[in-house]
């Protein structure tokens, strides 16, 4: 028997993982061939407090220092830009504050990204304190940490079913069955769908596709120096990747719990969206993809124990935040376990408490 089992090896999962291996013997059970296969092997991968709702930037700050400096950090400069036009004047005011930008001149923005149409582009909004994620190296730190602390990280091994004992739970998967007192749902998109299979209710989890298309970089520029580039109200979104260039048009459709790929269409819509401030236009794609992101009914994370079984924990509803929020989510996750005090404040736990849903 183990102490505590994880069902997820996403970011979520495996961060839990790391941190609840400081209290006793960990399993993390991944359905998949390898680690961060679903959303979290198709993030963005960027470092933003500002972004999210306030309980979201609580654990954006709390995992900061962690992000910086752990095992050599794993973040490295970036920069963010916001772009509006006429037609954007309202949402690029409220992004501005909301992300706490600073103003920056249309000619200064099209200096630092040089295929900006500056006859479309009306109004800019920059700020440097935004940062690419190494997220491979995070995924790969925390799981060396559970097996440095002698608990052990399973791939293919996707639960069938699972059975409340006198002891805890029983997980019947490849390599198992497996038991522990303490199950931790950290599935993504499948979280509902595990908690049905312990016989415990659903919160109502709703997956939402997020497609990218990876482009050439435009007129053949070096992209390396480029910020993260917005449309205003998140209506697309482009970021320079491996001396390519990242578009997504920052699409939320709901769809079932699956392995998710990108609708031509959708792509096309992004694309649009993204030619229609720049002077460049696609005449191609390297590649393209989509992932989940799954959100709650309030769009908070959820991090605590069910109210009606207090041994079923859940690390769930990520969102796009995951690995942004993964060192202060995890370590929010073992002190609630330990009972011990959290840095996370009081009103930032009950907003991501599972007991919130009644």
């Amino acid at each position: 028997m183990t102490d505590f089992l994880v069902i997820g090896g996403g970011i979520a999962g495996i961060s839990a993982g790391a941190r609840l291996s400081h209290l006793g013997r960990v399993t993390v059970l991944e359905a998949e061939d390898h680690l961060g296969y679903h959303a979290s092997g198709r993030s963005a991968a960027m470092f933003d407090e500002t972004y999210g709702l306030p309980s979201t930037i609580a654990l954006n700050r709390a995992s900061k220092a962690y992000h910086q400096t752990a095992n050599g950090g794993v973040m490295s400069p970036r920069g963010l830009m916001l772009i509006g036009t006429d037609d954007t004047r309202d949402a690029f005011a409220h992004d501005m504050k909301t992300m706490g930008m600073a103003p920056m001149s249309v000619p200064d923005a099209c200096e630092m990204v040089p295929v900006l149409n500056p006859e479309v582009v009306r109004d800019v909004g920059y700020h440097a304190e935004a940062w690419d994620l190494d997220t491979d190296r995070l995924i790969q730190n925390f799981a060396r940490e559970i097996r440095a602390n002698g608990g052990q990280v399973l791939t293919g091994a996707r639960v069938g079913g699972i059975e409340k004992t006198a002891a805890g739970w029983r997980v019947e998967a490849p390599g198992g069955p497996f038991e522990a007192p303490m199950l931790f749902n950290a599935a993504g998109a499948w979280v509902d769908q595990i908690a049905c299979l312990a016989g415990i209710r659903p919160i109502g989890f709703t997956p939402m596709r997020r497609s990218i298309a990876r482009i050439p970089a435009p007129g053949g520029h070096d992209v390396s120096r480029w910020p993260m580039v917005f449309g205003a109200g998140e209506a697309w979104y482009c970021k320079p990747d491996a001396g390519k260039l990242l578009v997504s048009p920052a699409d939320e459709d709901p769809v079932e719990p699956h392995d998710a790929w990108a609708e031509d269409l959708t792509l096309a819509e992004g694309i649009a969206r993204y030619e229609a401030v720049m002077n460049e236009p696609v005449t191609r794609l390297v590649s393209s993809w989509a992932g989940l992101r799954t959100f709650s009914p309030d769009r908070c994370l959820v991090i605590g124990p069910d109210p009606e079984d207090s041994a079923f924990f859940w690390v769930a509803g990520q969102g796009g935040y995951g690995f942004q929020t993964s060192p202060a989510a995890s370590q929010l996750v073992a002190d609630l376990v330990a009972g011990r005090a959290c840095e996370i404040d009081g009103d930032t736990r009950r907003a991501l408490d599972p007991a919130r849903f009644g």
